[in-house]
Parts: structure tokens; sequence; C-alpha cells
């Protein structure tokens, strides 16, 4: 059942979020070779050092610690959205805390059930540690109000004090996928081209830090990468202790 959004469908609307940030990851975390980056820093090993993603190539860009971070280095900005509780979500409620976030819909028939088992999967790898959340943002939040996803969390077994639920202002998500998470309108399709029943979707998990830097792109369909993701989080809480 599609829900009708006010300037374009919500269908219209997870096609292109959905389709937007779809392919930027094939197996685990991006790691692509780009030119500029500041260091080459290490990968392999226990002790290894994850990189920081500043813009929509995911070129991984390396410094030794926060303080090396130039001026104005991306973070995920402000936003204001509710929960499956009802209860406001801001980068307040996630501030110190090291996140994984991901975009899906309640209605989804397509890779959501994957990517959502996936999801579940982290919350039982990681619901020990206080200072790691889970966010995942509703891209068709005309039809996923907080009763339609207050049921679905109690279908996924969701905790809520671990794993947030969002829905919100369209224009609020919108301006997140493309400019804090980096999804291109232009790899999405309208409303109007003919695909209304069609949901492309991305499968990608993104891992961010206690700061709102973005430290890794990995496929929630892929076990293995769903495993790595698991190993870079209990890492990047190592590289990156709560600072109250």
């Amino acid at each position: 059942m599609t829900a009708k959004g006010t300037d374009r469908g919500a269908t219209g609307y997870a096609l292109w979020i959905c389709g937007a940030l779809a392919g930027l990851a094939v197996g685990g975390v991006v790691l692509m070779a780009g030119d500029g980056a500041p260091s080459t820093g290490p990968w392999e090993g226990a002790d290894r050092t994850l990189p920081y993603f500043a813009d929509a190539s995911f070129t991984p860009q390396w410094y030794d610690s926060h303080a090396d971070l130039p001026a104005g280095f991306h973070s995920i900005g402000p936003f204001d959205l509710v929960d499956q509780t009802g209860a406001p979500v801001t980068e307040a409620t996630l501030r110190g805390k090291v996140y994984v976030a991901n975009f899906f819909f309640t209605d989804c028939p397509g890779i959501c059930p994957t990517t959502m088992a996936s999801m579940v999967r982290l919350q039982s790898e990681l619901g020990r540690f206080d200072d790691v959340a889970l966010l995942s943002h509703s891209v068709t939040p005309e039809a996923d109000s907080v009763p339609v996803l207050q049921a679905y969390a109690e279908r996924m077994r969701v905790v809520s004090s671990r794993w947030h639920l969002v829905t919100g202002s369209r224009e609020v998500i919108d301006d997140l996928a493309k400019r804090a998470y980096f999804a291109d309108e232009d790899l999405g399709r309208a409303a109007d081209d003919g695909f209304h029943d069609t949901f492309l979707h991305t499968e990608q998990f993104l891992l961010v830090d206690r700061d709102g830097h973005i430290w890794g792109v990995y496929n929630g369909m892929n076990r293995t990468a769903t495993e790595q993701l698991i190993g870079d989080v209990e890492a990047l809480r190592r590289e990156t202790p709560f600072r109250p």
C-alpha cells in the first residue's frame, strides 16, 4: 500500500533516496584509492586505524586523531526526528555515541527484510555497549508514523534504548540523505517516471563516530560485511573512547 505525499509520492521518494544511496559498496567498507588523501594509514591487523570519509566520492582520508582534522571537516549536521516511542531524536541524542545509520521503510518487500535482519544482528552483537546506537531512517515518512514504527519495532524486537527507527519531516530526511550521507539525486528516479510500484533500495550501512564523522560504508546484505562492521564498531570504540 502506497501513501501519497504532498510534493512527490512516498513511493517516488523511496525510489529516489534508496536508489541514490545504492551502489556505494559491494562487500564491506568503502576503500577506494584516491588522490590527495592526507596519509596512508594502516588497515590490516588488530591495531588498524579506520579512515574518515568527507564527501560523496567516499575516498578514505587518514588522520592520526580528531585534532588533525581540518577546520570544517564533514560531519552529520543538526536534525530533528522522532522515533518509534514518540521520543525526539536529534544530533544531541547520539552525541558521544558510535552509531550505525541506514535507510528503510516498513512496507518494503525487497531488500529491507535482509538489511533489517542485519540490523537485528548488530543489535544482538553490540547491544551490550551503552555507547553504541543504531539509527534507521524511514524513507516513506508519510506512511511510517510513530504507531506504524512502533508495531514494526515490536515485530523486530527492537530495543528502543539502543535502536531508533525514525520518521519526521521529509525535508529533514531529504537533507540528511543528500548532504549528510551523500545520496546523489541523479541516481534516483522521479515519481512520475513509470516506476511507481518499484522500489530501489540501498543496502548500505554507515558507521558514524562520536562527533558525527563518517568512518565506513558497508553492504548490509552481505554477512561478511556485517561481521566486518561489528569489528569496526568495536575498533572505533577503542580508538575514540567516550568523552562525557
